[in-house]
This record gives structure tokens, sequence and C-alpha cells, in this order.
């Protein structure tokens, strides 16, 4: 019989050299804050370690300084915020509340419109710090004059600053770890799932659920290389070159991703199409996928792709007689393979810091205003009651119950209601374990001490070593942050330690109460219905059709505001387990669509008339029109009269020509998608309504 043992013990008991690395390195942070903080006579020391222990979450040296840079721009301006909020409202101590609800609601909503971690921390050190200003001047009877105010603002913002600057230092003195190599990781994933896609779709033996796992899983590779690579920049002068690197990588596996599923959605849907010398095509194509997957270098991958484009002009030179869509799909394939020689070109930047590559767009996160009305009205909620329960009471410890749920509110908010959960029990149980550890063990072997620095580090390295270590591991990393944090806030080391017990406890109840309050504010207050989520999802990706016109790279610009588009609607997809994943193909639809117009755009260079202009224009608003009804499996009639209407005045303009007829194939390709949209849609409700 084997046992399987819980990953935080695994964690705990057999820890990875990395791992191990990572918890030394973070104790060493912690203890030079500690010090600093000391040495500089800081108010509250604590912080230091509380804003040190943040950066040891992904403590990639790049990482860290951009997390850092953005705790102390997030501290400067909450900092700013709780001073103006005084300097108007000290006498009304509940109008000073109000507006830091607000505040505090107004950086919990604007979080959700960001996708980068570390930006998401500046939006919780904002609100943390401006509470902590506010709440500790009204907490002081004493502090009534501008120059308090001012002094513990200065030593809030200070005491984050200095845990920040000492972790940053750490991270590039001792054992540094670069994003760089982490980039090349995810690039390299990235670009073998893009492969192995690619096979499956032109696969006819593939299925379904195949296509999508591959699909989700590219996503969400390309969604951490995208948020990885701001940090990359900060690793010295090639730093910015594999920036775009990366953002040219993650936007040509979007259109990659884009061309694929018209080439593999064609023979699935419509075989009778299909001729022979096409088929062949396919099979060819495939073959050179798994070729190019096999390669050991970039150099041999590089000739492979070459050869593959050579047997695509060869195949295209002895077609005969083919119909105006496979000519079409023939030249969608030979931009498929110059897509992905860009990806490959991308990968070797990454490795070789290549300047010479082009701009693209990095993906943009999606920001739904409702979303962050709920994230902000969820944490607004979670300040309110402990302000009550502060008011109510009047105890100190309630601060606590206040200030952490809100840090931790912030960033997780944009996660789903389901990993949500598992996050907020995990970070519940580090709570409670840190609770006896630290009235016991570091405030018990502390007292007995002579409290100076050594000893301090002595009795505390330890239990944060522990900590770390669970830190260090993605999915026991709300264990250790559950521990590190309350730890550091119950013991409160510094340089005039009271020991008092009843104040400990104290705060330990005060965090406990608050964090259990935010699991049951998020548990209960939800965000609307998935459905809903998914059809503001659609309804954006039609208003990006009808503008994709206005910029001047529309294919970059497109696949930026897709990419993590495309993965909520794959998360929402997931979460439902509904096995059709209908919304995802919904959305693999409108980048298709997206990518077939503004090729359209490109083959209409020397046809361009008033008239082409005006029933250009014409088109695209039916055609995004026409996508969006398609989703609710309408189809538009419309759709095939704007067609033929753009058509003819195309041939008013020029002569048919080859080109003409790729076009006339690309309308009829757009055609067939959408009808079969329709009938997917269709078939799709019976079992929506039988489950419902």
């Amino acid at each position: 019989m084997s046992i399987t043992l819980h990953p935080l013990f695994t964690q705990l008991l057999m820890p990875p050299r990395r791992a191990v690395i990572f918890a030394l390195k973070g104790v060493i942070s912690m203890a030079l804050a500690l010090l600093v903080a000391m040495v500089l006579q800081l108010d509250r020391p604590y912080w230091a370690l509380v804003s040190a222990v943040f950066l040891q979450i992904r403590p990639e040296s790049g990482l860290v300084i951009e997390k850092a840079l953005c705790q102390i721009f997030g501290s400067v301006v909450g900092g700013s915020v709780g001073i103006l909020i005084l300097a108007f409202f000290m006498p009304y101590p509940l109008v000073a509340l109000a507006c830091l609800t607000l505040w505090i609601g107004l950086n919990s909503a604007a979080s959700s419109m960001v996708h980068n971690t570390n930006f998401i921390y500046a939006y919780a050190m904002s609100g943390m710090t401006a509470g902590l200003v506010v709440v500790l001047v009204i907490a002081n009877p004493n502090a009534v004059d501008s120059r308090a105010v001012f002094e513990i603002a200065q030593s809030r913002i200070s005491e984050i600053s200095v845990g920040a600057l000492c972790a940053m230092l750490v991270s590039q003195l001792l054992w540094p770890v670069t994003v760089r190599a982490s980039l090349r990781h995810h690039a390299r994933d990235a670009i073998n799932r893009t492969l192995e896609y690619l096979s499956l779709e032109l696969d006819p033996q593939s299925t379904h659920e195949q296509r999508h796992k591959h699909a989700d899983e590219i996503l969400e590779t390309l969604v951490v290389l995208n948020d990885d690579s701001s940090a990359v920049a900060f690793e010295g002068p090639e730093g910015p070159g594999r920036s775009r690197a990366a953002h040219l990588l993650c936007n040509k596996v979007m259109s990659l991703l884009a061309v694929t599923q018209i080439m593999g959605r064609f023979p699935r849907n419509h075989a009778e199409l299909v001729s022979p010398a096409f088929s062949k095509l396919l099979a060819d194509m495939r073959t050179h996928f798994r070729k190019i997957a096999d390669a050991n270098s970039f150099e041999e991958s590089y000739l492979q792709a070459q050869a593959l484009r050579r047997s695509l002009l060869e195949h295209r030179a002895n077609y005969q007689n083919e119909s105006a869509i496979v000519v079409r799909l023939t030249q969608t394939a030979a931009e498929l393979v110059a897509d992905l020689v860009m990806v490959l070109k991308a990968y070797n930047a990454l490795e070789n810091s290549d300047q010479a590559l082009l701009k693209a767009s990095k993906f943009r996160t999606h920001r739904d205003p409702l979303i962050g009305a709920v994230n902000g009205f969820r944490t607004a909620l979670v300040f309110v009651i402990g302000a009550v329960v502060w008011l109510t009471t009047g105890s100190p410890a309630a601060i606590m119950m206040m200030i952490m749920p809100v840090v931790f509110s912030v960033m997780f908010a944009r996660f789903s209601l389901a990993v949500l959960t598992v996050m907020l029990r995990r970070l519940l149980v580090g709570v409670v374990v840190a609770i006896p550890v630290a009235l016991f063990f570091g405030l018990g072997l502390l007292s007995r001490s002579s409290g100076d620095f050594e000893m301090l580090v002595l009795v505390l390295a330890g239990p944060y070593f522990v900590g770390l270590l669970a830190l260090a591991d993605r999915p026991t990393l709300p264990y250790g942050l559950g521990f590190c944090v309350p730890f550091t806030l119950i013991v409160q080391p510094s340089n005039n330690m009271t020991f008092n017990a009843d104040i400990a406890a104290s705060n330990a109840l005060g965090l406990l109460v608050g964090i259990s309050i935010l699991y049951w504010v998020f548990k209960l207050i939800t965000p609307p219905d998935s459905q809903l989520l998914q059809w503001r999802l659609l309804k954006a990706t039609a208003r990006d059709l009808t503008t994709v016109d206005e910029h001047d790279s529309p294919e970059n610009w497109l696949n930026g505001r897709m990419g993590e588009r495309l993965l909520r609607l794959a998360n929402y997809d997931q979460g439902s387990g509904n096995p059709s994943r209908i919304m995802t193909d919904l959305g693999f639809t409108g980048l298709n669509i997206g990518h077939m117009s503004i090729r359209l755009r490109k083959r209409l260079k020397n046809h361009r008339t008033p008239l082409v202009n005006d029933k250009l224009a014409h088109w695209q608003q039916v055609l995004a029109d026409t996508y969006l009804m398609s989703a609710r499996g309408v189809m538009n009639p419309e759709f095939r009269q704007a067609s033929a209407e753009l058509l003819a005045a195309i041939h008013t303009a020029r002569e048919p020509d080859a080109q003409t007829a790729t076009i006339e194939g690309m309308f009829e390709r757009i055609a067939l998608t959408f009808e079969r949209t329709v009938k997917t849609w269709r078939a799709e409700q019976p079992e929506r309504r039988n489950k419902e």
C-alpha cells in the first residue's frame, strides 16, 4: 500500500535544493531588514519584515526588483492619500474612515484591472499604508497635529521601503536566480505545446478534448510568459531586448493559434470540400511539425521550418483546378509557417538577446468594470466589518482585523472562486499554526532572552525558514504566507519589545477573526454568473472587430487583446464542467475572423477606392454583428450579402485576378465558420437545458 503525502508535508520534509536556497535567502533578507529598521530606530520594525516576506514570493532577481519598486511606489501613494484624508477630516473620524473605505475599495477594484502580480502588490500596499496612517492617527488621541500625522506616514513608508530594499539587495548578491531562465523555460514549453497543438489540429483522429487541453495549456503558459517579461527588463542591459522577444513570441503564438484553428476546422467540418491534394498537404505539415519539435537546436528547427515552406510552395505549384477556398487555405498555411519562423527567431533572441527583432504588443488585461465593482465592494466590506468592531470595542487588536485582510483581499481577488476557496482555506491553516508557534515558541523564548538583535535572529530564524520553505512552492504558498505574516505581527520584533501576552493573544485573535471574515465574505459575495461574464467577453471581442482597422499594427493589437480574454473564457468553461467548451470555441472564432479581416485588408491594398472603403467599413460592422448573432445561435443573412457587395466593389476597382479569387475564398471560409458556429450552438442548447 502506497501513502501519498500532502504537498505541504512533501515540501517541508523533502524540500528541493531550490526551495532551500530561496528560504535561506528569505531568512537573510528578513534579518537584514530587521537589523536596518532597528538601527534606524524605526517605530515598528516588524513592518519591514512583513514587506520582506511578500518579496519572497517568486524571488527571481528581476521580479524582486519590480515588486520592490511597486511596493515602495504603492506605499508612497497610500501614505500621501492617508495624509490628505486626515488633513481634511481629522476632526471627523467617521468621515475619515468612510473616505478610507472608499480608497481601499477603489484600490481593490483597480487591482482587478491588471494581471501582473507585482502591480497588484502596488495597489495592496497603497490600501494598507493609507489604512495604517489613518487608523493609527485616529487611535492615538495625542497625534492631532500635522507633524505627528506626517511622522506616522513617514514611518510606515520607511518601514516598508527598508524591507523591500533589503530583500532586493540580498536577491542581487546571494545566489541570484534570474527571470531570464524562467522565461526561457516557459518559452520552450510554449513552443513545444504549440507544435503538439498544430499537429493535433491537422490530425483527423484527434479529439475535441485533446485539442482544448493543449490550447488551454498554451494560453496559461503565454500569460505567465507575458507577465514575467516586464521583470526581465530589470536584469541588465540585455533585459529590454529579451522582454521584446518574449512579447513577440507570445504575439506570434497567438497568430499561430488563430491560423491553425482555420486550417483544422475546415477539414473536420467540411470534408466534402477537401481535395486529395490538400489532404496530402495537411499530412506533410504534420510530419514537418513533428520534426521541428524533435530538433535539438534553433538552427535545426529553423532549417526544418524552411523545408516546410518550400514543401508548401511545391504543393501549390502542383494544384490543378482547385477551389478558391483551398487556394486560400494553402496561402493560410504559408502564413502559418511564416509565423512559426518568427516564433523560433523570438526564442533564439531570448537565448542570445537579439536586439534586431520588431516590437510586438504586450498582452492587455481584459478590464471588466463589473468584476472590479464586485471586488472593490467585497474588500471595502471586509474593512468596514473590522472598523465596526474596532469602533465598538476600542480594542487595538481590531486594527489587525482591519488592515491585513484588506491586503489579502486585494492580492487574491483576481482568482476564480474555486481557486480562491482553496487558497483562503490554506491561508487560514497557516494562521492557525502561526498563532501557537508565535505565542509559545517565539514570545516564550524571547521573553527569557536579552532581547538584542542576535537573540531575535537566533529564535526567529527557525520558524521563518520553515514558513519560507512553504512559500517557495506554488501549491503550498498560501500556507507559508498565512504563517509568516501573522507570526511577524504577533511577535512584533523591535528594539523595545514588551512581551505582553495579553496584547499578543489579542492580536492573534484579531488576525484569525479578520481572515475568517475575509473567507466568508468571499464565499457569500461572488462575482456575477459565469455565463454573463463570458457574454461580456464576447461582446468586447465584437467591439474589437469593429475597430481593428484603426490601429497601425492590427494583428499585434488584436493578439494582445485576445490573449488573456481567451484564457478567461477557457477558465469559465472549465469551471462549468461543460465538455463541449462552446464559449472557448466562440472566443477562438473571434480571434480567427479578426485575423481573416486583417489579412483581407492586406489583400485589398491595390484595390482601394472610395466605394471599396465604404463597403469594407459596412462589411466589418456586419462581421461583428454576425459574430454576436452566431454566438446566440442565429445566422445573419446580411453577411453573405455584405460580402457580395464588397466583392462587386473590388471587381469594379480592378479586373478579377488570383488575389480576388483568394478574397472570395476568404468570404466563403468566414461564412462557413458562422454557419458551423450556429449549428454547434443549437445542438448544445438541449444538452444545457437537460442539465439545468
